[in-house]
């Protein structure tokens, strides 16, 4: 491992692009040598491209302030060659963004995504690093189909399931077996803040595309195994969900009720939860949150507004653990939608993937 990596952001001027520059503007193992968006903000300076769309909560960085934003697709030789690795957060049509992320893979230039184009790429890692760090041995299998020697693509997960499947994850050794979930997600998850989203006050849509389907179906690419050149999902469990969009900023919130083989008792889950930590901790990497999962024994707790920002967003939240008529338990989660669900959990898996020694 290097003391140091130039790293790109493609997509720079979205909210994740955004976030992704907060995050890795002082990161004791990165320096962003390069920004990347599309052809109407390319040439332009980073704070003139971004102008009134900068939605985050501290001033552009004066250290990429002044950086002339490059085009993210006809640029791609030049940028590979100017950084170790990039992370990707680009808004196009599915199709296009799978062809991006493979060209600068194919230029050896590994990509961290944000994107759901490659989450089911049979030989693409989808890590949530405390969870399933070691589907990062597929990246071998992926360069052989390339042909490279550096490059592959890493994904992170969908924002929505950030919040109950890390809680779900230390209970798999009681047999979970069915779940039933319904989500509330934050405006920001849509790339949206109440002054663009003036629609979103005082209400409630029962609907987000396509976020159903991925919350069902993504976890358990999380919960497989490597077979070979692939990663074969998981049989187990069932899971059923209902997404919605409501006005929190930021912050999605799950309510989950879940079923087991061999039932738990509520102090043996809550003792699990304390318990758990992962390989981002052990290893001290430096988004990793020192308490992954945090139970709240107040019934009013966790709240969007009070603890979404634990250990800088990191964290995730649960509260409200109790026995269920139809299901053994059921309880509540919350994460950080743009940070542990996205541009954090990209930095956190970046950071993993480095002292796994894949960035060299």
């Amino acid at each position: 491992m290097k003391e140091n990596y130039k790293v790109g952001i493609i997509g720079a001027t979205g909210m994740v692009g955004q976030r992704f520059i907060t995050l890795l503007y002082d990161h004791p193992w990165y320096t962003i040598e390069v920004l990347a968006a599309s052809p109407r903000s390319a040439g332009k300076k980073y704070s003139d491209a971004v102008s009134s769309k900068w939605a985050m909560d501290i001033e552009i960085p004066s250290s990429v302030a002044s950086m002339t934003v490059m085009d993210a697709a006809a640029d791609i030789e030049k940028i590979a060659s100017m950084v170790d690795f990039v992370f990707c957060a680009v808004d196009m049509k599915k199709d296009e963004i799978k062809a991006l992320e493979e060209a600068y893979a194919k230029a050896e230039c590994p990509v961290i995504s944000n994107n759901s184009a490659h989450r089911h790429t049979p030989d693409v890692p989808m890590i949530i690093p405390e969870l399933n760090p070691e589907h990062a041995e597929i990246i071998n299998a992926q360069k052989k189909r390339l042909g490279t020697k550096k490059g592959f693509i890493a994904v992170k997960s969908n924002c929505s399931i950030q919040s109950y499947v890390p809680a779900l994850h230390p209970l798999k050794e009681y047999g979970v077996t069915k779940c039933l979930v319904t989500t509330y997600q934050a405006i920001s998850g849509a790339g949206k803040t109440f002054e663009t989203w003036p629609e979103m006050m005082d209400n409630l849509i029962p609907y987000i595309g396509g976020e159903e389907e991925k919350s069902e179906i993504e976890p358990l690419k999380i919960w497989g195994k490597i077979e070979g050149d692939k990663i074969v999902d998981a049989d187990t469990p069932s899971i059923t969900t209902q997404c919605l969009r409501v006005p929190v900023s930021n912050g999605h919130f799950a309510a989950v009720f879940v079923s087991f083989e061999k039932k738990p008792a509520i102090d043996e889950i809550k003792k699990a939860w304390k318990e758990f930590s992962g390989i981002p901790q052990q290893l001290k990497l430096p988004h990793a949150p020192k308490q992954f999962l945090n139970y709240f024994e107040e019934n009013d707790r966790p709240q969007a507004k009070l603890d979404r920002d634990l250990e800088g967003g990191m964290a995730i939240s649960i509260g409200r653990l109790r026995p269920d008529t139809q299901y053994d338990y059921k309880f509540v989660c919350l994460s950080h939608n743009t940070l542990r669900g996205a541009a954090g959990g990209g930095v956190l898996m970046a950071e993993l993937l480095t002292a796994q020694g894949y960035m060299d």
